[in-house]
């Protein structure tokens, strides 16, 4: 695809070219998001970041990305601070907030939302997940965490073995990784969840037209146990009819060192797109998993930056500008690390 002025909506636009070409601006980002230099490469451009949903790392880190490239955000969190409370529609809130951005980030709880604004937006817009539809960047980071955790050990992402493990039926997260994982060559999905929080169903179909192999099960510890990535997931409770309903499955399908140690190959790398519910009756991730060298989750989180750089680079078409105005930093930066 052509980045340059493009919105980022979903996986459906992407080649696997792109995907590469996508990682391939990421690896040149590490330098700065380590802060070892500085680019101002944005200097002067606006980000609106527009999260009409609950967000911290995903806000933050776009945000952030947008920052280490040398541009200024300016903020909306949640409906009350906007004027859809007062009943503006989608297209007025695009056109005007477009007049006063470069570019746009949004989040919006609906199914679609982010693409009716994307057509009366004058600016590229990127998807930071709409409903239970697409997360975009977060499949990306999730697939170049992967990409960076195989390589680690000698493989590529071609032939893979993935299990997905919780709520697949409202996890935007995963239904984005499907998508992407169907690009690559010989990848085994496994499915684990309860039968009223199963993929749907037409995202498992589109795995199998795409030759992939798709096991679909509702129990944990045979499912991991033949696998190179546990890619764990939290109930959302956000869209569930009641908190009674979202309570039945909580907990269903937690892993903790022992599970792992029992059932998994020493290798397998652990993943969750985060937050983790790490309330008493949930943890779908334990904490006695924190020690634990596989535990990725916070690779996941530094690689987001990572990518969200890449993606601001190549649509504001700045991708090759990058050193250009780079220099050293002057402060400590010794303690941080990707």
């Amino acid at each position: 695809m052509n980045f340059s002025g493009s919105h980022i909506l979903s996986i459906d636009q992407f080649d696997r070219g792109d995907v590469e070409t996508i990682f391939n601006v990421a690896d040149k980002m590490a330098p700065f998001a380590k802060r070892d230099s500085i680019t101002k490469v944005l200097d002067g451009a606006i980000l609106g970041s527009m999260f009409f949903e609950a967000s911290t790392r995903t806000r933050i880190s776009f945000g952030s990305a947008f920052n280490l490239l040398g541009g200024s955000v300016r903020e909306t969190t949640g409906f009350e601070h906007s004027a859809i409370a007062k009943g503006e529609s989608l297209y007025d809130t695009a056109r005007v907030l477009s007049g006063y951005s470069d570019v746009i980030v949004m989040r919006h709880p609906e199914n679609g939302s982010v693409l009716e604004f994307s057509k009366a937006s004058r600016v590229p817009v990127l998807n930071g997940g709409d409903g239970t539809n697409e997360h975009p960047s977060q499949a990306l980071l999730d697939l170049y965490t992967i990409k960076n955790e195989l390589a680690f050990r000698g493989r590529n992402i071609d032939r893979l073995r993935i299990a997905m493990v919780g709520d697949l039926k409202f996890g935007r997260t995963v239904h984005s990784l499907c998508k992407l994982l169907a690009l690559f060559k010989d990848i085994r999905v496994v499915l684990v969840s309860p039968e009223e929080l199963k993929m749907p169903r037409e995202l498992v179909e589109y795995l199998k037209e795409q030759g992939q192999e798709v096991i679909e099960s509702d129990a944990l510890e045979e499912s991991i146990s033949n696998v190179d990535i546990v890619y764990s997931t939290r109930i959302q409770e956000e869209r569930f009819k009641s908190q009674e309903e979202a309570d039945i499955y909580r907990g269903r399908f937690r892993l903790n060192q022992t599970i792992y140690t029992a059932n998994c190959e020493p290798n397998t790398v652990i993943m969750h797109p985060l937050p983790r519910d790490s309330r008493e009756h949930a943890r779908e991730l334990d904490d006695d998993l924190n020690d634990n060298p596989n535990l990725a989750i916070f690779r996941q989180t530094d690689n987001g930056v990572l990518v969200r750089m890449a993606l601001f680079a190549l649509v504001l078409d700045v991708e090759h500008e990058i050193n250009s105005s780079a220099r050293d930093t002057i402060w400590y930066t010794a303690g941080r690390s990707l």
